[in-house]
């Protein structure tokens, strides 16, 4: 899958937690919201610092902040939708979502969790009769 095609897939199933989500697909999708999100918050710190620098008015800060927020907004439930049917692609339950709460160590374990291989690509283990 590529890279706009992973976008359109999420984007358009943003509420859809069933089935399951490739590594290329939420990997993708990942990538291209940090993205968004790093531009937008980029964007918003240089027309903060000119607000109190050169007593400009608050409407340009707050724009750019009002666009990181409600970015942040548009892409929580298609990041939660994703991040469930990968975690369902692993063959984990989505509950594990939950690690995010735990700091520092529960990124790292939902990260481990989401870039492990697929279930349902794994080819099961055969025991061959007297090798």
């Amino acid at each position: 899958m590529t890279f706009f095609e992973s976008i359109r897939t999420v984007f358009r199933k943003y509420a859809e937690f069933n089935g399951r989500a490739g590594r290329s697909e939420f990997w993708w999708f990942a990538l291209f919201s940090a993205l968004v999100s790093s531009a937008l918050y980029a964007l918003t710190l240089p027309a903060a610092g000119r607000q109190f620098e050169f007593n400009a008015t608050a409407v340009s800060a707050s724009t750019f902040v009002s666009f990181a927020a409600v970015w942040g907004i548009v892409v929580l439930l298609p990041s939660l939708a994703v991040s469930v049917r990968r975690l369902r692609d692993t063959g984990r339950e989505w509950t594990h979502l939950f690690w995010i709460l735990l700091p520092f160590a529960g990124v790292i374990v939902l990260i481990v969790l989401l870039a492990r291989t697929s279930s349902a690509f794994t080819e099961p283990q055969v025991e061959v009769p007297g090798a």
